[in-house]
């Protein structure tokens, strides 16, 4: 089973070899293509967003699937922010309610 209980396992895991090759397998798989905006009709590809591959069981919780192709997916960093519940927060000084016009 692979080590991910430190950020430093999980570092050496993203830059390890078997990985990366299984990584390009996915993007291609997919189509370099983000699944969940494909599913809502739209078209969000390597050209014009950033994609990442998604573990679906995530690898913090199910280190068994870290190299399980059908346990991944390709997601646009939008998407995969959004499954992990990581939002950009927008800078308080230039909103609208902190000026008075």
């Amino acid at each position: 089973m692979i080590d991910v209980s430190t950020r430093s396992a999980r570092h050496s895991f993203y830059v390890s070899t078997a990985w990366l090759k299984l990584r390009a397998k996915v993007l291609a798989r997919d189509n370099y293509e983000c699944i969940w905006c494909k599913a809502e009709g739209k078209v969000t590809t390597k050209k014009n967003a950033v994609l990442e591959v998604d573990h679906i069981k995530e690898l913090e919780h199910y280190p068994q699937y870290a190299l399980d192709i059908k346990n991944l997916r390709t997601l646009c960093k939008n998407c995969h922010n959004k499954r992990h519940g990581r939002y950009q927060r927008r800078n308080k000084r230039f909103d609208d309610e902190e000026f008075e016009w």
